[in-house]
């Protein structure tokens, strides 16, 4: 169970830095295009606009708290990291939840974004 949730951590956590990285590099100069890449559960088209507000809203509250988190395993000890790796996971999770997502749906509509300029400019807008 510890493994999957700290994978999670780290799923969270990654996608949480590949948007950042996509949103920097999309605003700062011009990127490479991108590999061409399907998601399983989430097309373009079929990324309503309350998808994307909520996906916006919870990109925004997964990255603070993957911050705050951030800071905490950086001072903490061996034991103690294991345990914020696991609240970091449970506080990830419930921020997408809340926003009426699953994590899926959060991470297909991620990925869509990092891979279709017109969805990520969307969602970029709707985070401002």
């Amino acid at each position: 169970m510890r493994s999957i949730l700290g994978h999670c951590a780290v799923g969270f956590t990654a996608m949480s830095l590949l948007f950042a990285t996509a949103a920097v590099a999309q605003t700062t100069a011009p990127a490479a295009p991108p590999e061409k890449m399907t998601p399983k559960s989430a097309t373009p088209a079929a990324i309503s606009d309350k998808k994307l507000d909520a996906t916006a809203a919870a990109v925004k509250n997964v990255s603070a708290i993957r911050q705050s988190y951030e800071d905490k395993l950086a001072k903490a000890s061996g034991a103690e990291k294991g345990r914020l790796v696991d609240e970091a996971t449970t506080a990830m999770t419930k921020a997408v939840t809340d926003q009426g997502l699953s994590v899926d749906e959060y991470t297909s509509i991620i990925e869509v974004a990092q891979n279709d300029p017109e969805v990520r400019s969307k969602l970029l807008q709707r985070m401002k």
